[in-house]
């Protein structure tokens, strides 16, 4: 491994930086976002048990901010459920949206490491060839032997950069799909709970 890096020259360290930052955003993404971290099935049921019991008031409110991507939705459409269907939806997509965000984070990187990675083993080649090339210039083409390792090394970061890129863009692709389903079991859970209190009764929250 350490002869194939050195092999490849002084470009082969950042494609092996990439690699690296790569294989820690896969492993905190998948992590992160988890369906059961952010999305519990049991967090709606939890809170039409409050309502239905009276037992809404402000610690439960914190409480249920505190526990999921979904708790913190539901808590801010709670807070405004006073103020009418179209408040409490504005306040649900607010807070919805900053969730996104959060679900999103490191994906740009991870898409530019997935873009990047490939031009620098180019690079690496380009480089290694122009080596190559002006080592012909020098002492002519009798040497086929070094020649031939001279523009296999030269391959080398390209295919350093393809093997880092392929499975960067795969998992970026992976995660960005994984969050559209996420947003989509938000704003389904979202909507239940809207529907269940402004068809049903007002609910106000207890200080």
């Amino acid at each position: 491994m350490v002869e194939i890096v050195r092999a490849g020259g002084w470009l082969m360290f950042p494609i092996l930086l990439c690699s690296i930052v790569a294989i820690a955003i896969i492993i905190e993404r998948f992590w992160t976002l988890s369906a059961t971290r952010i999305s519990p099935k049991y967090v709606l049921a939890q809170v039409w048990t409050w309502l239905k019991n009276n037992q809404l008031d402000s610690t439960k409110l914190r409480e249920l901010r505190l526990s999921s991507p979904l708790g913190q939705i539901l808590a801010a459409g709670l807070l405004s459920t006073k103020y009418g269907r179209a408040a409490m939806i504005d306040s649900i997509e607010q807070t919805a949206a900053q969730v996104v965000h959060d679900m999103e984070r490191y994906l740009n990187t991870l898409g530019t490491i997935a873009a990047i990675t490939p031009l620098l083993g180019l690079l690496g080649t380009v480089v290694g060839m122009i080596r190559v090339f002006s080592e012909i210039m020098l002492q002519g083409t009798g040497n086929a032997n070094a020649l031939a390792g001279g523009i296999s090394e030269a391959l080398i970061t390209t295919a350093a950069g393809l093997t880092v890129a392929i499975p960067t863009y795969m998992f970026h692709r992976y995660f960005m799909r994984k969050v559209d389903s996420l947003v989509l079991s938000l704003e389904q859970e979202s909507i239940k709970l809207v529907d269940a209190i402004h068809s049903d009764r007002r609910v106000e929250v207890v200080q």
